[in-house]
């Protein structure tokens, strides 16, 4: 495996990691916005306010998403099972 195949495998590892994550990273931030806003106008500084509904929107986004995310993690990996001869002669 030569230089430029490491990287080019480096990348396409990264861009899955910031793919999968992306769904999960969004609702947690969205959630924590709402939940600052409200705090900000109640004047409610509670610190462990917001991780009740950010679990709670996490596992919906789970639950809604988890079948596109295995599937992207699958593809991966039988892109990678696929090629491992080439990576490893390469």
């Amino acid at each position: 495996m030569n230089e430029n195949m490491l990287l080019e495998l480096l990348r396409q590892t990264l861009y899955l990691v910031i793919k999968v994550s992306a769904p999960m990273l969004l609702a947690s931030l969205i959630i924590g916005l709402v939940i600052s806003i409200f705090q900000t106008v109640t004047s409610i500084q509670e610190q462990t306010l917001t991780f009740v509904p950010k679990l709670i929107g996490i596992f919906l986004v789970l639950m809604f998403c988890g079948n596109w995310v295995s599937k992207c993690i699958t593809e991966f990996f039988e892109y990678l099972a696929m090629n491992f001869s080439y990576f490893i002669n390469g």
